[in-house]
């Protein structure tokens, strides 16, 4: 009887273990000088974890192409470590990774041959680190500096992990693209903790990312038109369904449920982004060099990098747009170099059923481009352009480092790039309403988007036959149509 007893209570000793929170004060003792340090102490009991964290393109920092148009079958992986954007250009060029990979999941990538098969690389803490005001520098280390500043205590920040929470997420995310809100429209630090009017979700309900972004084997579900590649898709729908199902109390659910049909949850309910602080609009490389000075909090030049433009609730651009992306993959022919190139834009159509209108920030940039090859050129910038400020130079190491054939010619090439917009979601009373669309008002171009006129006079796509597997469905059958 006895042995039954000590058997059970080891039993639920067991249990408790595996469903509450571990207190790792209890295991991780320290002292700690590196991140790897703690690493090793992880893979002590999590192995399988960081096998899983290695399959991610969080890590890899690709991936499948899933989302890229006529590329969905591609053995290549694609994403941050090989496709451009218009920021900072190109992520993995040797020295400049090193800049770049502070917000890489790891140590130590400085190089672009870094092994990513090394267990001991990988960085917990970044993810799961709740205090000790973690930081990482240079080629992802643990800022050790601050350590010595006693800034930052490594032990405390080892002994607090557990679940992410929105700071652990936007350590990167909200700092995308080189600084606070430059690179998305609808992610920076003030939603670390925002009013209920800039995003309901993560103010009113304070969500943490993994609520809609849900995660299996440190697999991250959520792709937008910045990336390559998915885990899975979020949806509002994930949750707005059943007994949530949207506008299921409003007088007009009729209506607005022949709206959600073309239109996406997040064009009403998004009625403009960087409602907590400006984000960067376009980015002109062209300019580096010049002797001027702007030290403001958004700067509009950094001779460094360039000149800027900010705006600060921003109406997005709306397009057609049915989950793909055409995007620029390096190497591609520029067919008109006086033209704007597009390195990421939605796939869509009015006459598509499974299109929906959506809202994007276009940002726009002027970069480098080779005038005999017409085709984009990466450069280095840390340890490169940005202390020499030679372009020639600077082109030199960066086509050399990605196996691109550079003439020794250059011009300036402008580029836009479509980011979705998926944040900030306003509470309901804030949504738009019949006016801000119709009526005259100038929010959407309805001939850009495929209409003869604002729907409100003319009609739907679905009523008045735009979309063509409805068309289909209407069509009288004919004598060649009996044939097939």
């Amino acid at each position: 009887m006895k042995s039954i007893v000590l058997a059970l209570a080891l039993i639920l000793f067991i249990t408790a273990l595996a469903t509450a929170a571990m207190d790792h004060r209890q295991v991780l003792t320290g002292p700690y000088k590196t991140g790897e340090e703690v690493t090793q102490m992880c893979l002590m009991c999590h192995e399988k974890q960081f096998n899983d964290v290695m399959k991610t393109s969080h890590w890899k920092w690709k991936g499948p192409a899933k989302l890229i148009k006529g590329k969905e079958n591609s053995k290549e992986e694609y994403g941050k470590a090989n496709l451009f954007n218009n920021f900072c250009t190109v992520s993995v060029i040797d020295e400049s990774i090193a800049f770049c990979s502070k917000c890489h999941i790891g140590y130590g990538w400085t190089k672009v041959d870094f092994d990513f098969n090394d267990k001991t690389k990988v960085d917990c803490l970044v993810c799961h680190a709740r205090e000790g005001n973690y930081k990482k520098t240079l080629g992802g280390y643990v800022d050790t500096k601050l350590v010595e500043q006693g800034k930052m205590d490594l032990l405390k920040a080892a002994q607090s992990v557990g679940k992410p929470n929105r700071d652990n997420c936007g350590a990167c995310h909200f700092f995308g693209g080189g600084g606070d809100a430059v690179k998305h429209g609808d992610l920076d630090s003030t939603l670390s903790k925002p009013k209920k009017e800039q995003d309901v979700h993560m103010g009113a309900m304070d969500f943490a990312c993994q609520n809609c972004h849900v995660t299996k084997e440190h697999k991250i579900a959520g792709g937008s038109t910045f990336l390559a590649t998915h885990a899975g898709r979020v949806s509002c729908e994930d949750c707005h369904k059943g007994g949530m199902e949207p506008h299921k109390k409003s007088q007009a659910q009729n209506l607005l449920s022949r709206h959600v049909k073309s239109l996406a949850c997040q064009t009403c309910h998004i009625p403009a982004f960087a409602r907590g602080q400006a984000t960067k609009m376009s980015w002109d490389w062209s300019t580096v060099g010049r002797d001027q000075r702007d030290d403001s909090d958004k700067p509009m030049y950094q001779k460094h990098k360039g000149s800027f433009t900010w705006a600060k609730d921003v109406v997005p651009t709306y397009e057609w747009y049915n989950g793909k992306v055409e995007r620029y993959i390096m190497g591609d022919k520029i067919k008109d170099m006086k033209q704007v190139t597009y390195l990421s834009k939605p796939v869509g159509d009015i006459g598509e059923k499974d299109s929906k209108i959506h809202p994007f920030k276009v940002h726009t940039g002027k970069q480098p481009a080779d005038s005999k090859n017409k085709y984009l050129l990466p450069f280095q910038t840390y340890k490169g352009l940005w202390s020499h400020y030679d372009w020639d130079k600077a082109i030199q190491v960066g086509a050399k480092s990605r196996g691109l054939a550079y003439s020794g010619k250059y011009e300036f090439v402008k580029t836009a790039f479509y980011g979705s917009i998926n944040h900030e979601v306003a509470p309901k009373e804030n949504v738009l309403k019949c006016r801000d669309c119709h009526f005259g008002s100038k929010r959407f171009d309805w001939k850009a988007l495929g209409y003869k006129e604002d729907p409100m006079k003319s009609g739907g796509r679905f009523t008045v036959g735009l979309v063509k597997e409805e068309r289909a469905k209407k069509e009288p059958e004919t004598k060649a149509t009996k044939k097939k």
